[in-house]
């Protein structure tokens, strides 16, 4: 079981997870180079729908990006919180 990333990273798209990640998983739309010039920018409008996705053929489900997440999006997939379960779906296809 993988874990999965969730609502509340939609514009905040912090990277930290990403460095957390010892198998290198998460990744996004865009690189994660883009995504932190953006931060520092200040961008808010072009992360508003932005958010970093959870490989599941990858994730060794180590949780070491759980407690990385400034907005604790990030669940094992059995814990997603019913209102998010759509975001199972989104992160697998991201990678399909």
């Amino acid at each position: 079981m993988a874990f999965v990333i969730t609502e509340p990273c939609l514009g905040t798209c912090d990277t930290s997870c990403v460095e957390s990640c010892p198998v290198d998983c998460i990744h996004g739309p865009l690189p994660v180079d883009e995504v932190k010039d953006l931060q520092a920018a200040g961008d808010t409008e072009a992360l508003a729908n932005i958010q970093m996705f959870i490989d599941p053929d990858v994730c060794i489900d180590c949780g070491c990006c759980v407690p990385e997440c400034p907005v604790e999006a990030i669940f094992e997939e059995d814990d997603v919180p019913g209102k998010w379960s759509n975001f199972i779906k989104l992160n697998a296809d991201f990678f399909a």
